[in-house]
């Protein structure tokens, strides 16, 4: 019953685009990252707040690498974010929402966004 309960919670709860969450990405496969880590919200929030089961995301590591573009992203550290991270734009994956802890740690600018959408975009051939 406690399972189910927590079920229907998770499912309630609303990812913000642009955030950045804990995931459990694991088990992973191959080259995917796994374990659990801060995650980016990508995807748009009409389908994060009408109780979409899904969500895109583009995972964060600690292992920084300079003039990484347009494969990373840095992130530098904020709020519940503690170390400087890069996002990994070529490791975007959908994920079910029961991997997310619904605790926000931190959220990235306009302007971050904007860059960040145009790497994954350079990384998926839409430009």
């Amino acid at each position: 019953m406690q399972i189910l309960m927590r079920q229907r919670l998770m499912d309630l709860q609303m990812f913000d685009r642009g955030s950045i969450y804990l995931a459990k990405l694991y088990p992973s496969k191959g080259s995917e990252v796994g374990k659990t880590r801060p995650v980016l919200v990508l995807q748009t929030d009409m389908l994060n707040h009408i109780g979409h089961t899904t969500v895109i995301i583009v995972p964060l590591t600690t292992q920084c690498i300079a003039n990484a573009y347009p494969l990373r992203f840095p992130i530098h550290k904020r709020a519940q974010l503690k170390q400087t991270s890069d996002l990994l734009c070529d490791q975007l994956r959908a994920i079910d929402i029961n991997r997310l802890l619904p605790i926000k740690i931190a959220s990235l600018s306009n302007d971050e966004m904007l860059a960040v959408e145009s790497q994954v975009q350079i990384v998926l051939g839409f430009e």
